[in-house]
């Protein structure tokens, strides 16, 4: 049975996976799984969001385990593949053998959101410079413009303690998130996670617009046009039902994928 982790329209291989084997001991639902895993990584290094080999993107698999699907540590994006993708447990300790091992910076962050947050099914932490440098000033997302208004009443704010390394750290970033998708690492980067890859990456795509906006307004002179409290929750209200409703994600996220296999090639 599918899982929400992604629909049956958008978890089918892509024509840049058909070159990489299937290794037996993997099912048809998690190859299908980590060849879309596979194809967010290409697309966040694709949209420029990447920070050289760190950072993170997880997808939870199915079952009570919450083991979980993250990138080979010391690897470009551009080289995950759906096979050298690693199968962890909440403990951040691989499940299968491997020659690569984990980033112990995502462990803490990621598993605490898969074990505590059952709506949620893939997790990406980026730290672009327009995200970096929102989320180093007090007032943070101000939800001014088009974007920044979709993220109102949406964001949670932990305050940094370091590098995310240490397992102390897991109930207080979750407090700090509370029922919500979007985490602020304050002097730090963002979080996003919801149901499925496509699902988050679109919402990651909604953080890194409205940073880009807000930093090049705030660079600007003359004042904001504020948007009242109603217009922001409307845009907020109205943008979280096209995610949880409709296929709209899943279409964007679709649509990405071919953009960026049209000009990089089939083989992406």
């Amino acid at each position: 049975m599918m899982t929400a982790t992604a629909t049956a329209s958008s978890i089918a291989p892509k024509l840049g996976h058909n070159s990489v084997v299937k290794p037996a001991h993997i099912g048809e639902e998690e190859w299908a799984l980590r060849c879309q895993l596979a194809d967010c990584y290409h697309l966040v290094d694709f949209m420029g969001w990447t920070e050289t080999i760190f950072n993170h993107i997880s997808a939870r698999l199915p079952g009570p385990a919450h083991h979980y699907l993250v990138n080979p540590f010391g690897l470009n994006y551009t080289e995950v593949t759906p096979a050298n993708l690693l199968k962890v447990g909440l403990d951040g300790e691989k499940l299968e053998p491997s020659p690569y091992d984990a980033n112990p910076a995502g462990f803490a962050l990621h598993s605490a959101i898969h074990e505590a947050r059952a709506d949620i099914h893939c997790v990406i932490h980026t730290h672009t410079t327009e995200v970096s440098a929102i989320v180093q000033k007090k007032q943070a997302f101000s939800h001014n413009d088009f974007y920044g208004a979709q993220l109102y009443g949406r964001v949670g704010y932990h305050t940094f303690e370091g590098i995310t390394l240490f397992a102390d750290e897991k109930p207080r970033m979750l407090e700090s998130l509370g029922d919500k998708h979007i985490l602020v690492l304050r002097n730090h980067g963002i979080a996003v996670g919801e149901s499925s890859i496509a699902k988050t990456f679109f919402l990651l795509w909604t953080v890194q617009r409205a940073a880009e906006i807000q930093t090049l307004a705030d660079s600007m002179r003359g004042e904001d046009v504020e948007l009242s409290t109603e217009v922001r929750q409307k845009c907020s209200d109205l943008t979280a039902m096209l995610i949880r409703d409709s296929g709209f994600a899943v279409k964007f996220f679709d649509a990405m994928v071919r953009k960026m296999r049209a000009e990089r090639g089939p083989g992406w």
